[in-house]
Order: structure tokens, then sequence, then C-alpha cells
């Protein structure tokens, strides 16, 4: 890339339910969702099931739970590289106090080429996420240093694709 050529650019937007449902879902419980949530342990605790349709694979496929420290980082910051899992979703959520991470998300399908295929949006640090099959999405990108809880698919087939981003693109800070 010369100094000539322009970058492209990538704003986060707020993470809402509805814009982000191409991409997966958002681990939040819907305004109102409680009320029809089922009443369990003998009537102290209520259950919202937020993503019946995971999928974690098949066979000899596992899913797994980690715990992810995050440093956080600093933007704008240049993106050059995106990844993928076709065979299983992904989840992230975070822990503890407030954790604001940013999403950088393309749609399922084959690899972005430029950032009019991207979205960003920024989560408001109580907020989850579960990436579809296939999504293209770029590593954790917390504001928040901290820990999340990541849930994924291991396997004997390696799930993990990742795409370079040339000539990269910059990611903008939020708008507050």
């Amino acid at each position: 890339m010369t100094d000539a050529e322009p970058l492209s650019l990538l704003q986060p937007q707020p993470l809402t339910a509805v814009a982000f449902a191409p991409y997966g879902r958002v681990l939040q419980a819907p305004a109102g969702a409680l009320a029809e949530a089922e009443t369990i342990n003998a009537g102290t605790a209520q259950r919202l099931e937020l993503v019946p349709d995971a999928r974690l694979g098949a066979g000899a496929d596992r899913p797994v739970i980690a715990l992810m420290r995050a440093q956080a980082r600093t933007l704008p910051m240049a993106l050059t590289e995106l990844e993928r899992h076709r065979l299983g979703s992904q989840s992230f959520v975070p822990l503890g106090a407030l954790r604001r991470f940013v999403l950088v998300v393309a749609r399922p399908g084959p690899a972005p080429t430029d950032a009019a295929q991207l979205a960003a949006f920024v989560t408001d640090g109580t907020q989850g996420v579960w990436l579809a099959p296939g999504t293209w999405h770029h590593a954790l990108l917390a504001l928040d240093a901290g820990d999340f809880l990541v849930v994924e698919r291991r396997g004997e087939l390696p799930d993990c694709e990742t795409v370079a981003l040339a000539p990269p693109i910059q990611l903008l800070a939020p708008a507050v």
C-alpha cells in the first residue's frame, strides 16, 4: 500500500439484536422475555434459552467453555485479518465488571474483500454475542481489559480459517 492510497474506514455502531441478526445473536435477555422464561429450582430461578440452536459440532466434536483474559485495545487501529469457524458457532460473553468490546463481522460466504462488506458493533459492556457458523469476524477486540467466557467447538478437524485484509481497514473509535 502506498502513502497515496486512502484507508477504508469502519465505524462501530451500538450493538442491537436487529442489526446483529445477519451474523448471529446478541446474548442478552430481551425486554419482557423473563415473563416467558421457565421457572426452575423450586421457583428460585428463571431459565431463558438465548441460543437453543447453537451448533457446536457432531461426532467426536465437543463443546469447549474457555476463559479468555483480554488486554484492552486502543482505537483507531488497522485491521489486517479476519477469521471464521465453518463447523461450529462461537460465543463471547463478558464476565464480572462492565467489559465493552467491538465486533467486526461479515456475513457467511466468500471472504470479504473491502470495508463495504463489513459491519462493526460496540457492546454496552453487559452484552455477549453468539456468532453463527461461517460468520467472518475479527479476533476479540476488548475495549475494557478483563475476562470473557468463550464457548466454541473442538474436534479432530480444525475449524479456524483466516483471510488477510489487503489493504488493511482502519477501525475507528466508537462514537460516544
